[in-house]
């Protein structure tokens, strides 16, 4: 059986090349890493998480990229399984340890006899379609090298959207001020093993908050090249310096919002807060949540240092910048995510307007499922879009923008992604719900009928 190539090794290029593997179907995997090297990786770790290390939260019964989690989990997805033994404490959320996790990844596809691993840049999308019935599946993300780039313009007639994506920093635990800062978890919710103390907060007073943000807007920020001035940001990872310019209310409704924590020292709650997340398993690492920053590294350094607890911080490393590519894929691309231009092409991950880790994973995963069963002579069918995976391919194929009307902009999955359904009125009690309650009631009623349609997808 001839096998098919996935390029990339990102976490799209990683879930795509299992798929197909566990399926029995010989994968070719492409990583340009480390002979040709980008902006924001450090290693050749397949999977390496450049930003966050979180995959957000793992509350399926009520929220939609937990749910989301939880259908990857009965579908047999790399990332899921990787992410079990790499996790660090972040309440309710999944956050791991970045080496562990990628390690993790790596090991497995480098140990499948169905995989076989090319290192070098592919620089052309008929580079690899040297005959009829080759498949390819280009995973290569928001760093897509510029001479792909302009082989898909040049076979879509299309130019690629672009937009900014930001990077947090992250700081030695050690250079932590606890005498300031305290562990506690908003409104102390637990996390798995009754963790409610999983992340740091930084409180801050008035008169520190206007400072902080009037330092931000003051300080010295990276300069754009000539063809990056006109790319817009996605607007679920804004540079903290770009809300702060929004008004001087923005962060402290934002990602410093201090509700649901109490500051022991004072016992009142502060007046804005800086949260930090465990970074590694060793809990030697805190990332800063939220704050991702096209600052200067002395601005970032200076200004961060203002943050109460923060003031003798160590960085392991600082905020960045990087442009980010995505395809007009509504137009571009069917429902099984071939490219209309050329379908024994097929196109997976950030790349095709979805916005988070574990929404590139899972393009991955669909598109190699796809490619496995076509490889195969089988049929497959989208997943219902009643499900999160069946959602979030619906988005990004054009399911949610009829007669073609709207702009397609990067998305995170969300219950807003859903077909309707009826709120439960009443609880299990008899008792009519109200507000918050029958808001619950409701997201809890797609989650179970999303992985009870998944179930019937699966056949099982």
């Amino acid at each position: 059986m001839k096998p098919v190539h996935v390029v990339g090794g990102g976490l799209a290029g990683s879930e795509a090349a299992w798929a197909l593997a566990h399926a029995g179907v010989p994968v070719v995997l492409h990583e340009m890493r480390p002979i040709v090297k980008t902006d924001a990786h450090h290693t050749d770790k397949f999977a390496e998480l450049v930003c966050s290390n979180s995959f957000r939260s793992d509350d399926w019964r009520g929220n939609a990229v937990g749910l989301l989690h939880e259908e990857m989990r009965r579908l047999g997805s790399l990332v899921m399984a990787s992410a079990e033994p790499a996790q660090v404490p972040a309440g309710s959320a999944l956050a791991v340890d970045r080496d562990v996790f990628s390690d993790a990844v790596t090991a497995a596809l480098e140990a499948h006899a169905h995989i076989s691993i090319e290192r070098g840049e592919v620089k052309s999308l008929k580079a690899l379609l040297t005959s009829d019935d080759e498949k390819v599946i280009f995973c290569t993300g928001p760093l897509t090298s510029p001479a792909l780039a302009d082989s898909i313009r040049t076979l879509t007639g299309e130019d690629s959207l672009a937009f900014f994506d930001a990077i947090a920093p992250i700081v030695h635990a050690d250079s932590i001020d606890f005498d300031i800062a305290w562990k506690q978890s908003r409104y102390d919710k637990e996390g798995p093993g009754g963790d409610k103390a999983a992340y740091v907060n930084c409180p801050m007073d008035e008169a520190q908050y206007g400072a902080f943000i009037a330092a931000l807007n003051t300080g010295a920020k990276t300069e754009f090249k000539e063809w990056e001035k006109n790319t817009p940001y996605f607007e679920g990872c804004l540079p903290i310096e770009v809300m702060a310019e929004r008004g001087p209310e923005t962060l402290r409704f934002g990602p410093m919002k201090p509700v649901g924590l109490m500051d022991p020292r004072v016992g009142t709650r502060p007046h804005a807060v800086v949260q930090l997340r465990q970074d590694n398993k060793l809990g030697t690492l805190f990332n800063m949540v939220g704050f991702q920053t096209k600052l200067r590294y002395g601005a970032q350094e200076e200004i961060f240092r203002m943050i109460p607890g923060l003031q003798n911080a160590r960085f392991a490393r600082l905020g960045g910048i990087h442009r980010n590519t995505f395809l007009n894929s509504p137009k571009l691309l069917d429902a099984t995510l071939r490219l209309h231009a050329e379908p024994r092409v097929r196109f997976a991950g950030q790349v095709t307007g979805v916005e988070g880790y574990v929404e590139s994973a899972a393009m991955g995963m669909l598109a190699g499922r796809f490619a496995a069963a076509e490889r195969l002579g089988r049929t497959i069918e989208p997943p219902p879009t009643t499900t999160a995976l069946g959602a979030l391919l619906a988005h990004v194929t054009g399911g949610h923008i009829e007669g073609g009307k709207g702009t397609f902009q990067p998305m995170n999955v969300n219950f807003g992604l859903f077909p309707e359904i009826v709120a439960p009125t009443h609880g299990p009690d008899g008792k009519k719900l109200k507000g918050e309650e029958r808001g619950r009631a409701k997201k809890l009623a797609m989650a179970e009928r999303a992985l009870a349609d998944l179930g019937a997808w699966q056949g099982v």
